[in-house]
């Protein structure tokens, strides 16, 4: 019987987590495919050994171009890394529904998509690795951040679903869930809320420009020491993909874990007592 095919598909590698990731399983032997909407913003990868491909998860005809060229030339995609994403920051009312809807087709609707593409073809050599790049933000939610926490509490439902359904074809889903993690991560954030609805009179105005300094704070600030370079969650998902019987769930960096503890220990209200003390609440 052959060997099942390793080959590495990595989402959103232009920049952070996705980056670092492709160049750190490249220099340890494993067949990596980087991706991005723009090859040229990882040409350079190739020099690392990585093939770069061009691959939007918006758009259905290039997540099937990128898979079949996997496919082609590997037989299957063995691991996947669902790594693209970003945030997009706003009181709820005040972001209009285009940037709602960009929001999951990102996050979620073409994480799903990608996925079931690879599935057929990695089912029939019974074995795989889904890695999900999920956050602490799916387990809490921090006022100002609702659609894009939204996505990621959908996340832990989905790689909950999926690991049932798909242990018994030998594959493996994998949910990581980091805290702050020092990339451009937090400057895109604070960056979207330039696309939020402004109201006459604005009552989100105080807020949303504190959600937007206190976003950009977290990253920039004191917070930042109990956060991580892109380089630790690389580190953890080669672990993981290695692993026999990897973990369905993995906490990175000091703030994911203090974070979580936390708020499973406080109730709603302690927790939303907590958040009027770092953000003015509307009204």
């Amino acid at each position: 019987m052959s060997e099942p095919s390793k080959a590495v598909l990595i989402t959103g590698c232009s920049t952070g987590i996705g980056r670092a990731t492709a160049l750190r399983l490249a220099s340890s032997g494993w067949t990596v495919y980087a991706t991005a909407r723009r090859p040229e913003a990882i040409a350079d990868l190739e020099r690392a050994g990585a093939r770069p491909l061009a691959l939007d998860v918006t758009d259905e005809a290039s997540m099937r171009r990128a898979v079949d060229t996997v496919e082609q030339a590997e037989g299957a995609v063995g691991v996947l890394v669902n790594n693209a994403g970003y945030s997009q920051s706003g009181a709820i009312e005040t972001v209009p529904m285009e940037a709602v809807r960009r929001q999951f087709e990102t996050n979620i609707f073409g994480l799903v998509r990608l996925t079931q593409l690879v599935l057929p073809k990695m089912r029939a050599q019974r074995w795989g690795r889904i890695v999900n790049l999920g956050s602490m933000g799916g387990r809490l939610s921090f006022p100002g951040g609702g659609h894009y926490h939204a996505t990621k509490h959908a996340l832990e439902a989905l790689s909950d679903a999926m690991r049932f359904e798909l242990r018994g074809f030998g594959i493996d889903v994998i949910l990581l869930e980091p805290g702050l993690i020092t990339t451009e991560f937090g400057e895109a954030a604070s960056a979207s809320m330039t696309g939020v609805t402004s109201f006459p009179d604005d009552p989100y105005a105080q807020f949303n420009a504190a959600v937007g300094a206190v976003t950009k704070g977290a990253y920039d600030g004191p917070m930042r020491h109990l956060g991580a370079g892109p380089e630790r969650v690389a580190k953890v998902i080669e672990r993981a993909i290695r692993r026999r019987r990897p973990p369905a769930r993995i906490k990175i960096t000091p703030s994911a874990k203090v974070t979580i503890a936390v708020r499973r220990l406080m109730s709603d209200r302690a927790w939303d007592a907590a958040m009027r003390r770092q953000f003015p609440q509307p009204g």
